[in-house]
């Protein structure tokens, strides 16, 4: 039977019960467990696996509770909160929470994680034996990471950021761990770091991990962009002073999209019946009307 540790699961026997306590015993330690950390129906002599995690005065206690990683082992951890001078705090599945260091985060305070964001990790211990979190690397990514199946390409997947760079954003994904990599062209914003996303799968490497992309596809994309130039009639009276033979500078100054974009757009919008175009105008219809 394996000794007590901080962020160790170990099994232990239930030796007795001392009012609102048990008494485990693990290979030649006892550890404290509160009964409400206990589980249901546990009885003197039964055998059960608990987390060993030190209490607010630094003595080893145990909940039979278990973590979704100890050390040794990753798992996600869900964000509670963030603070700048005390880290990242954050639920691993148990009842103690755990902190990552703020000098594990990103630089820009913008792509630190928010509440529900959830970060790969591991847990570690100080000297005191205290309990924090450590990053996922992506030397341990290289051995973690499940290769993706060719038929995968083209598909939608739920994937967090593990590891931010320029030039873009390593991700893993739920539940599958797949490794993908989202190059920063494209991405329409960059992402926080434990924030869930929507990747498309736009490669299948011959590693098995996989190339991924952040904007929609090209069909999506000129809804969106039909809608982006909705959007500005709108709120310009019904017409604007850009039509299919504005230059690409004026279009990416007021609409941030390519020139071709924009004509797709305006082609869905006029086959729809939304618009017209007179001297370099583009009116909506029903402005008109």
């Amino acid at each position: 039977m394996a000794q007590a540790e901080s962020g160790r699961i170990v099994e232990a026997v239930a030796e007795r019960r001392e009012g609102s306590r048990w008494i485990l015993a693990c290979g030649e330690d006892e550890i404290l467990m509160n009964d409400s950390e206990a589980p249901e129906g546990l009885a003197e002599g039964d055998r059960v696996k608990v987390f060993v995690h030190p209490d607010r005065r630094g003595n080893l206690t145990a909940t039979s509770r278990l973590p979704r990683m100890e050390i040794g082992s990753y798992g996600w951890a869900e964000v509670i909160d963030t603070d700048g001078r005390d880290g990242i705090r954050t639920d691993i599945g148990t009842s103690v929470e755990v902190i990552v260091n703020p000098a594990d985060m990103p630089k820009l305070c913008n792509l630190w994680p928010k509440p529900g964001d959830c970060l790969y990790m591991t847990l570690r211990t100080d000297k005191g034996g205290n309990l924090f979190g450590r990053l996922v690397t992506e030397e341990r990514i290289m051995d973690e990471f499940v290769d993706a199946p060719s038929s995968i390409f083209n598909k939608n997947l739920k994937a967090r950021p593990y590891r931010l760079l320029p030039v873009g954003a390593f991700m893993l994904t739920e539940p599958e761990k797949y490794r993908i990599f989202v190059h920063h062209t494209e991405m329409k914003f960059e992402p926080r770091l434990g924030q869930e996303l929507d990747v498309r799968v736009i490669g299948v490497r011959e590693d098995g991990s996989l190339n991924g992309s952040l904007l929609p596809r090209k069909e999506e994309r000129i809804g969106d962009d039909a809608e982006t130039v909705l959007r500005y009639l709108n709120s310009s009276g019904g017409k604007m002073p850009f039509w299919d033979k504005s230059t690409p500078e004026e279009i990416e100054e007021m609409f941030g999209m390519s020139k071709a974009s924009f004509k797709r757009a305006l082609g869905k919008l006029m086959k729809s019946r939304r618009i017209e175009q007179e001297d370099g105008w583009t009116y909506l219809k029903e402005s008109r009307d």
